[in-house]
């Protein structure tokens, strides 16, 4: 069986530019729309979050504003109520041994900018995983954890890579504005990863090597899919 660690945030608030805090979590429909996805596949799935804390889903996305569709709201919510156990009590990622899955999946959601991009255990998981051509699929702000991976050198793990995540216009135009305390893909760029940006809130994925990559929200099941094809590539059945 195909085994599959998705790391996921436990930061529940973020402080904005102006000092004031504004509540944050995983974005649901990205967790759900690749956990589903994943699961649906046969894959076995492992949730982390540093130190093993809840994982909390960003209470924005689960409204019919942000959403756009009550219905589509109640499948999220619906969803999470099936893996709520695994949400309230998921793995610590510290002491995880990331080279005995077959993928790292990392949703976004603002969070991963609070907690995992500073991570030491994410960071040691992620340059572990790539060290060892391990499939790491972050996507939306997921890729802000990629910042916590340091090389032997030093240096930024991933710097020279082609990714994509949410932009900077997205992030002015749809995300949290003139209030984010900084745009992550302004800091990959600055890292020296090849940030590749597509059309604002369409999906776009960009492949790396092992490294799979998705803008936004709307790149969820674009990023699933390629996951699933990169692993059937390499013989990885998602099926017992």
């Amino acid at each position: 069986m195909t085994r599959i660690l998705m790391i996921v945030t436990a930061a529940d608030a973020i402080e904005l530019a102006d000092g004031t805090v504004h509540p944050t979590g995983f974005w649901a429909e990205e967790l759900v729309v690749a956990h589903r996805a994943l699961a649906a596949a046969g894959a076995e799935i492992t949730l982390a979050t540093p130190g093993g804390a809840p994982a909390p889903v960003d209470p924005g996305s689960l409204t019919v504003e942000l959403v756009g569709d009550a219905a589509k709201a109640d499948e999220f919510r619906a969803y999470l109520e099936t893996i709520a156990a695994e949400l309230a009590s998921p793995t610590a990622i510290a002491g995880l041994d990331a080279t005995a899955f077959d993928a790292i999946v990392l949703p976004g959601g603002h969070g991963p900018m609070v907690d995992l991009a500073s991570d030491p255990g994410v960071g040691a998981a992620l340059v572990a995983a790539d060290t060892a051509d391990v499939l790491i699929a972050p996507f939306c702000h997921g890729p802000a954890a990629l910042l916590s991976a340091t090389g032997d050198d030093g240096g930024f793990a991933f710097a020279g890579r082609a990714l994509t995540v949410f932009t900077d216009e997205e992030e002015r135009t749809g995300g949290l504005g003139t209030g984010t305390p900084w745009f992550v893909a302004t800091t990959l760029a600055e890292r020296g990863a090849r940030v590749e940006g597509g059309a604002p809130w369409s999906s776009h994925v960009v492949r790396d090597g092992n490294l799979i990559t998705g803008q936004n929200p709307q790149s969820s099941a674009a990023v699933a899919s390629a996951l699933l094809a990169a692993l059937g590539e390499r013989g990885l059945h998602s099926a017992a």
